[in-house]
């Protein structure tokens, strides 16, 4: 069982312990003014644009992949089960590529179900994998501790709440969010696995490339936790207080830079408002052989990443209310647009494109935008 508090796996929990940012006006700073291609969609967490610049976005909580037409409407290209999840997707010579999942969470992990597929050219569907059997055969992250370390003794975590647990190792959990394609392979961002799984496109096997590291964060007094999964919170033992919990990682958006490495977005794994600081990441890896590294830190909700063709990076901070620009070379953060509840950010040609309004209250207001760069 995976233990974490972020938009993509406990999502009922994080709505009671994130509060709704201030979405309001769009401030633009010295941009044009974003221009809205689609509206009233539900969850549209990842898009992508095409080569002849077709928007195409995922309603998330709907099962739905869509394309936006010209006059805003948008065409449904496909619908998913009842009850799953669509979304990552992402296009290469005519074909897209999307993840699809329906998450046991807590429940059975044989129930398990997340996919990688595509929609060719003629509207065909295939299964390209099956990433749910590789976390239940590998479990990436299986060999990874959680919770506190050695320094709180016993006596104290008897003080501390069933759930979350005080210590524990990764479990199954499979939650495939975001995909980058690189040649005959797909990486995938596995937001319950903690890790990037690496897919070949012709036959299929699917192997681990990364374990993204814990994010520990220090306790500070007066921290309230969620205990269950309908938000009720408890204030932690004062005897935790000043300790680091470790927190999983949840890989959230990926994409290729123009050093040829891949840069991922990561979640906390903790509570997504402020209580324990920003600390949403940036993390660089190696796709030759796995290495991982922090690019960036200290960032809230990052849940979408794109990268300018000069290697500066976009990041989409779903409760920040904005999108942030890091300089490829100083890693220099600004704010590049304030926006309510941007949730991707994708790239095409001198124009950012980016999902944007989603909140727990209505989730039926996403939107798509455009402004240039």
């Amino acid at each position: 069982m995976k233990i974490k508090f972020s938009i993509v796996a406990l999502l009922a929990a994080a709505a009671t312990v994130v509060p709704a940012g201030a979405a309001a006006a769009v401030s633009t700073l010295e941009h044009t003014t974003p221009r809205t291609l689609a509206e009233g969609l539900t969850a549209p967490l990842s898009l992508t644009v095409t080569y002849d610049k077709s928007v195409l976005v995922s309603q998330n909580f709907s099962g739905l992949l869509s394309r936006v037409n010209d006059d805003g409407s948008t065409t449904a290209l496909y619908q998913g089960e009842q009850g799953w999840s669509v979304g990552g997707v992402e296009t290469r010579h005519g074909t897209r590529y999307f993840v699809e999942n329906a998450g046991a969470g807590e429940g059975d992990p044989a129930a398990l179900k997340g996919y990688l597929k595509s929609l060719d050219p003629e509207g065909e569907v295939h299964t390209l994998a099956d990433l749910a059997s590789h976390e239940r055969d590998k479990n990436p992250d299986g060999a990874q501790h959680y919770g506190f370390g050695p320094d709180v003794p016993d006596s104290c975590l008897a003080e501390w709440p069933a759930f979350p647990p005080a210590r524990y190792q990764g479990g199954l959990d499979s939650n495939p969010y975001a995909v980058a394609i690189r040649g005959d392979k797909a990486y995938i961002a596995d937001a319950g696995a903690n890790a990037i799984l690496e897919v070949d496109l012709e036959s299929g096997d699917v192997d681990t490339l990364a374990v993204l590291p814990p994010r520990p964060a220090v306790i500070p007094a007066g921290t309230r936790i969620p205990v269950d999964m309908a938000g009720t919170t408890v204030e932690v033992p004062a005897c935790v207080v000043g300790h680091e919990y470790a927190f999983e990682p949840v890989p959230t958006d990926l994409e290729f830079g123009p050093d040829g490495r891949l840069y991922v977005t990561s979640l906390p794994g903790g509570p997504e408002n402020p209580s324990l600081g920003a600390r949403g990441a940036i993390f660089r890896v190696n796709p030759s052989t796995g290495s991982t590294k922090v690019w960036a830190e200290g960032i809230l909700s990052p849940t979408g990443l794109a990268i300018a063709d000069d290697g500066d990076v976009y990041v989409a901070s779903l409760f920040g209310n904005e999108i942030i620009e890091f300089d490829a070379s100083s890693r220099h953060r600004s704010q590049f647009l304030a926006i309510d509840g941007p949730a991707a950010v994708e790239i095409r040609g001198n124009s950012l494109y980016a999902t944007a309004g989603f909140s727990f209250a209505d989730p039926t207001q996403g939107r798509v935008i455009k402004i240039g760069l």
